[in-house]
């Protein structure tokens, strides 16, 4: 029966192998859509408005600049994910991979095939957001 708790406390490591692929390919796929805002945001690509005649250029340019704060924030976002997910592939390798770092429980299958990244369970991240003090609006005069 010591056997049967051991095991519950972490996955085994097929199952890590199995939730590493699945990292590995969002991760891979992560990068790629990185470097494709990247480029966006950083205008590499040729497809700007220097060819344009100057009426449409100033409606252009401030699209694009919009364009562009859009897309880098985008990209930020987009690196705490690798980032997320990196430090994912760390604890699978010390075997620590699915276990809340509130409760000390595992993680459902089902949470950390949604969200690989996850270091709260279900139970936590619900008390952890019920413990958040809410900001009352003043009443509409």
């Amino acid at each position: 029966m010591a056997k049967e708790e051991k095991e519950k406390s972490r996955y085994s490591d097929e199952e890590l192998e199995e939730f590493r692929l699945l990292i590995v390919a969002k991760l891979d796929k992560a990068k790629a859509d990185l470097a494709l805002l990247t480029e966006a945001f950083t205008g590499t690509n040729d497809n700007d408005i220097s060819d344009t005649s100057p009426t449409f250029k100033v409606l252009e340019e401030g699209s694009q600049v919009l364009s562009k704060e859009e897309n880098s924030q985008l990209a930020a976002r987009q690196q705490k994910f690798i980032r997320d997910l990196e430090a994912a592939l760390v604890r699978i390798q010390n075997k620590t991979y699915g276990i809340c770092r509130v409760t000390g429980k595992l993680i459902s299958k089902e949470r950390l095939k949604a969200v690989p990244h996850a270091t709260l369970s279900i139970e936590a991240k619900n008390k952890m957001t019920k413990k958040e003090p809410r900001i009352s609006l003043p009443p509409d005069e």
